[in-house]
């Protein structure tokens, strides 16, 4: 099978000549770039440079010699962007790693050791202290109130957070028809570059754009004290995001396989919000989101959401989800035996492969593979899985643990 192939065959329950894997596909299947800086010198790479391409997260891209060593499987889109000179700036990460990143990244010293980032209108809207490798949000633009005026302006208001405002690829650029006819040619390049399976952010988060906007306590305290605002706001929401598919997606359709959608609906103690408020605000939003999405562009959906999202998961497959990230195995009611066994029919499971906040990060090799086997075995069977860690490799995790990953994931 040719990557491409492998992939899609898992997503749809055939299965595979082995269990496809991912490295940084999405901005939640990736590394720090701290920790690829060292897994480039444990694995003796001289040339090339570590390119911190998603600046909020501080992840670094995974340079195609990591990606054939293993036998990645999927890319990102972003990928086939900025890889230019001149689109690309240095930059040093919080240890003192020589690296690069996006040329129009210029956050401002806070005279602390840290950065932080401002507006265009001069406010910050987010900082990285010394001690911290990555951006936290500091300005949510609807904190003290929904207005019509500010629904009328939300696109503008959206840019103004951390999430829309520092964007990856090729989401930096503007969505004007030059930009989305440059990206689709690109993307059509990339395409007949690669046999990998390709991947694109989308996005069109509700409860999390919600939580951008007015506060992460705020917003789910709309939910229940004013329901109204809620829907409004998110009414709003639906309209962005339709307005940016059928903008966006239909040049790009045809050249990418995964339509990768975002969420964060759990904790690690289970959901954020139960399953009759996610019927009675969510779920019809996210279908149609998701409907049209699939006909403009015939791509599978991948819904990223973090936690304990189990009781959610027979709405979230109702609602279109094909495929389900990170797969946090370590929440509440998130056993893989028991998600392979009640949705391994209806989900592909891209994630859960070993926990990264403790085995991987503190773990001796061989337990990394003895948990890597373990994973393939339950989610591997009869298709239905793509092999991933729990969310982004920390910036903390060993090289030789990753290597031992990718090595028992069968990619290298």
């Amino acid at each position: 099978m040719t990557s491409r192939e492998r992939v899609l065959a898992a997503i749809e329950h055939r299965e595979p000549d082995r269990v496809p894997v991912d490295l940084g596909a999405m901005r939640s299947t990736g590394i720090m770039a701290m920790a690829y800086a060292r897994l480039r010198e444990h694995l003796g790479i001289r040339s090339g440079e570590v390119f911190m391409y998603d600046v909020v997260q501080g992840l670094a891209q995974p340079e195609d010699v990591v990606l054939d060593r293993f036998g990645i499987d999927v890319a990102d889109l972003a990928r086939a962007f900025l890889t230019e000179a001149d689109e690309r700036r240095p930059f040093r990460l919080m240890d003192g790693t020589p690296a690069s990143v996006p040329a129009w990244f210029q956050p401002e010293d806070d005279g602390e050791g840290g950065y932080v980032v401002r507006d265009d209108t001069g406010r910050v809207i987010g900082a990285m202290p010394a001690t911290q490798p990555y951006i936290t949000q500091t300005y949510h633009p609807l904190a003290d109130g929904i207005t019509d005026q500010r629904l009328a302006d939300l696109p503008e208001h959206m840019g103004r957070v951390t999430w829309g405002g520092l964007a990856t690829a090729p989401w930096h650029l503007p969505q004007t028809p030059t930009s989305l006819e440059r990206i689709a040619e690109t993307a059509k390049e990339f395409r007949a570059s690669t046999d990998r399976a390709i991947m694109v952010a989308v996005g069109c988060n509700l409860l999390e754009w919600g939580q951008f906007l007015r506060g992460f306590g705020l917003f789910l305290e709309d939910l229940a004290a004013d329901p109204q605002g809620a829907h409004k706001l998110l009414d709003r929401l639906v309209e962005v995001h339709l307005e940016t598919i059928d903008r966006a997606l239909p040049a790009i359709g045809p050249h990418v396989d995964i339509l990768q959608m975002g969420d964060d609906l759990g904790t690690q103690a289970g959901p954020q919000i139960s399953p009759s408020m996610y019927r009675t605000f969510f779920k019809d939003r996210h279908t149609a989101l998701y409907a049209r999405a699939r006909e403009v562009t015939g791509a599978k959906i991948f819904l990223h959401s973090c936690g304990g999202i189990a009781p959610l998961l027979p709405d979230l497959i109702e609602a279109g989800v094909e495929i389900i990230n990170p797969v946090q195995t370590n929440a509440a009611g998130m056993e893989p035996e028991r998600l392979k066994r009640e949705f391994g029919r209806d989900l592909c499971f891209w994630g859960g492969g070993v926990d990264t906040q403790d085995v991987l990060r503190s773990g001796t090799p061989d337990q990394v593979r003895a948990q890597v086997m373990e994973r393939k075995r339950i989610f591997g069977e009869g298709g239905g899985f793509v092999f991933c860690q729990i969310h982004n490799i920390l910036s903390d995790v060993p090289p030789e643990n990753v290597v031992a990953m990718l090595e028992a994931a069968g990619g290298g």
